[in-house]
């Protein structure tokens, strides 16, 4: 039995482009959210740093995930997304121990 994933992507913009994120992720979360194995998707701001975003999203399985990664959605938003970064992107595929 395959273990639930939290994936956690910390994001770094220029500063003056981070609407434009916002406006990527508002247009994008509910086609996430509907991917097979996607359990929910959040974004979360940075308290110090506001240039600085975090996806939180959890799945079903690492195979979900990785379907999620390989999907045609995916590649269009990350090549929008990844125009606007200053900094480059760390991702955490995270689970439940025990």
């Amino acid at each position: 039995m395959s273990k639930e994933i939290l994936r956690i992507v910390r994001l770094t913009f220029i500063p003056e482009l981070t609407s434009d994120f916002i406006t990527i992720f508002d247009e994008s979360k509910d086609l996430i959210a509907a991917c097979d194995g996607c359990i929910e998707v959040k974004l979360k701001r940075d308290h110090d740093h506001p240039h600085i975003f975090y996806t939180v999203s959890k799945w079903s399985s690492i195979d979900h995930l990785n379907a999620y990664r390989k999907s045609v959605l995916f590649e269009h938003t990350w090549a929008k997304t990844k125009k606007l970064f200053s900094d480059k992107p760390q991702a955490f595929s995270l689970m439940d121990v025990g």
